[in-house]
């Protein structure tokens, strides 16, 4: 049997199991199309095919069954499995006034990484009816790549995520210097000279730094020097617990000296303020309730308990989850760069990249993305993804809403005697599920391009049309009927006319390119439209000419 023979004949044997030998081709079916997602297109071939498999199940004895199960590897389940827990479930604490935020570092457009903090944050501030903040976190000049600040927003939008307030980083430094110096009046903050590799060493063996016990006079006085002195010369550091479990936390740095032109700012500061402590001060700021992020942020949640107590601030909640892992994906921000600057990628939404861009020109939705992101929910296991799921989630969302074109991939023309055949107006559906639609026509006047991949010996339908013989380079008419190509198990095979055709060109998820013609009511369809090309997948429609239309494939 062949491999969708088998993977039925496994679901078939199963649900025998667990009705005393006797299962039932709907719930076989049902089985198939909630655990097979890449199977769901397949729903017409499959159902004939349960029942044919079912009867066969049925046939036999339930210690044949038995016997078959252990050949084929299939499990009986001897008790329910345990739910795990799905979605975005409930935010801890108190469910009023709920503000939280998305914070990215505008180093780079939004990738499906950013997508696991992005969706969550939105999706609870609707559900509560709270507030969605968008904080371009741009305090690091190096980190910065300015195309980003609108990159970033036009990727938000695409995704579906509407902040209701926009904040910029670079913007508040008067503020973030206002708290500092507030910090080091209530002498919970020193100014630290030690050169770096003195203090670690101090810190690592729990010993205070020398200006740890510095008058608050003492430390003011340095702070309104710092802005003259060299890279390096000094840090500003938030007192923690000189003993703590985790060196990192012991005495963090708040403010140190840039001397890097920053793409907002340029020159006018040289005192820059450490994501913790400008996280931490417009958190409290903008009254997040609910600080949501990744597990890598667990030492900073720590670190910036120790500035809300200091400042006599409450703390919000703080929700870590799990890494986002992705296969044969490029997630790296800075690797893309390097890779577009360096010509390997075409930009940020080349084909090979994780950015949402990329995503969107292959034609991955929005809603897809959100679908995924809600299913993984906020656990602090790590997620693994793979393109699989992702195409599945599309699948489902996008098969009703597009229509259906031919289209033939390197193309080899066969003419059919025109004695043998008559012109035939062929009409096919844009989609088998809705008629309503309408038809399109394709002129078969004996002569067609098929795929290259197809042009094998023996009897083959063109769908719709005719039967003709293969035979090396020979094409003989057989017949018009669909029964005859049936009964002589005849390959189906999709087609384009010779004379009425457009050229199209289709950019693959590694980016190479799969070139042939398609019928030309494509010609007519918008950039952006989504369609499904039969027998070949789904495609987004990217550009078009007088001479080519160019598609990117989303995938089967």
């Amino acid at each position: 049997m062949d491999e969708l023979e088998e993977i039925v004949y496994k679901h078939a044997l199963l649900n025998a199991s667990k009705h005393k030998g006797s299962a039932n081709p709907k719930a076989v079916m049902g089985s198939i199309m909630s655990q097979e997602a890449e199977l769901r297109s397949r729903a017409k071939e499959i159902g004939p095919l349960s029942g044919k498999i079912v009867a066969k199940v049925n046939a036999l004895s339930v210690d044949e069954q038995l016997n078959e199960m252990e050949k084929f590897n299939v499990h009986a389940e001897n008790k329910k499995p345990e739910k795990k827990e799905k979605g975005l479930g409930e935010l801890p604490g108190s469910h009023e006034n709920v503000v939280m935020r998305f914070a990215p570092n505008p180093s780079g457009p939004l990738h499906i990484g950013h997508a696991r903090a992005a969706i969550p944050n939105n999706e609870f501030v609707k559900k509560y009816g709270g507030k969605l903040i968008l904080r371009i976190e741009d305090t690091d000049p190096k980190r910065v790549f300015e195309p980003a600040y609108t990159l970033i927003q036009e990727d938000l939008e695409w995704l579906g995520v509407k902040p209701d307030e926009i904040y910029y980083q670079s913007d508040r430094f008067d503020i973030y210097y206002k708290y500092a110096e507030e910090l080091i009046k209530k002498g919970k903050a020193y100014m630290c000279t030690c050169k770096g590799g003195d203090f670690k060493e101090l810190k690592d063996n729990c010993k205070p730094c020398p200006h740890r016990d510095n008058s608050v006079e003492e430390n003011l006085e340095l702070w309104r020097k710092f802005p003259e002195m060299e890279e390096g010369q000094a840090v500003l550091r938030v007192k923690t617990d000189i003993n703590h479990k985790n060196p990192a936390i012991r005495d963090w740095v708040a403010m140190r000296i840039v001397d890097e032109e920053h793409p907002k700012l340029g020159h006018k500061y040289r005192v820059y303020p450490m994501m913790n402590f400008s996280v931490a001060v417009d958190d409290h700021l903008m009254g997040m309730s609910h600080v949501l992020r990744g597990k890598d942020h667990l030492a900073n949640s720590e670190k910036q308990k120790y500035l809300y107590n200091h400042m006599g601030w409450e703390v919000p909640e703080f929700i870590h989850y799990g890494r986002l892992k992705m296969t044969d994906v490029a997630l790296s921000t800075s690797k893309a760069k390097e890779g577009i600057e360096s010509g390997k990628y075409s930009g940020w939404d080349d084909p090979r990249l994780g950015t949402l861009r990329a995503l969107a020109r292959r034609g991955i939705q929005p809603e897809t993305i959100t679908q995924l992101m809600k299913e993984i929910g906020i656990k602090m296991n790590d997620s693994s993804v793979s393109w699989k799921k992702i195409y599945g989630l599309n699948r489902n969302i996008i098969e009703d809403k597009v229509n259906r074109y031919f289209f033939v991939a390197d193309p080899v023309k066969i003419s059919v005697s025109k004695d043998d055949c008559e012109k035939m107006l062929i009409k096919r559906p844009l989609h088998p599920d809705y008629p309503e639609r309408g038809d399109r026509e394709l002129l078969f006047d004996g002569d067609a391009y098929i795929p290259k991949k197809d042009f094998k010996n023996g009897l083959v339908r063109l769908m719709d049309a005719v039967n003709v013989d293969l035979d090396g380079e020979e094409v003989t008419f057989h017949s018009t009927s669909f029964e005859d190509a049936k009964e002589n198990h005849a390959r189906i095979i999709q087609w384009v006319p010779v004379e009425e055709n457009v050229k199209v060109k289709i950019v693959m998820p590694d980016a190479s390119i799969v070139e042939g013609v398609a019928e030309t009511d494509i010609k007519d369809l918008d950039v952006g439209t989504l369609l499904q090309f039969e027998r070949f997948g789904f495609v987004r429609l990217d550009s078009k000419n007088d001479n080519e239309i160019t598609f990117y494939y989303t995938h089967k």
